[in-house]
């Protein structure tokens, strides 16, 4: 006479290997998803590498000396006359093509 209590637990009537199964199954797709990243797909034996690939070398190359500082600078920077040139320079070619673009969207 008791039923309503079957119905409130959920590991009775086998449901509870079936959360197993999932749990285990879940687990397993975790892994092989995690796995997946630390082979390069190259590497793995039925892709492979295309036929036309070059010959891997023995040894990897080094980082990039990121650390390093580059030397100082030989040429001199730019006089005040020389960047007021050379900006005005820049603010001409904008109105220019500004002028150009404004032309060609004229319709004729």
């Amino acid at each position: 006479m008791r039923p309503a209590i079957r119905q409130c637990h959920p590991w009775r009537n086998g449901r509870r290997a079936s959360l197993s199964g999932v749990a285990v199954l879940a687990a397993a797709a975790a892994a092989l998803s995690l796995g997946g990243c630390s082979v390069p797909v190259a590497d793995l034996p039925v892709i492979g590498l295309p036929s036309g690939a070059p010959a891997r070398p023995a040894e990897s190359a080094a980082y990039p000396a990121v650390h390093d500082i580059p030397s100082a600078r030989t040429d001199p920077t730019l006089s005040a006359d020389e960047q007021s040139k050379v900006e005005d320079d820049l603010k001409a070619a904008r109105a220019r093509q500004a002028g150009q673009a404004k032309a060609a969207e004229r319709p004729n």
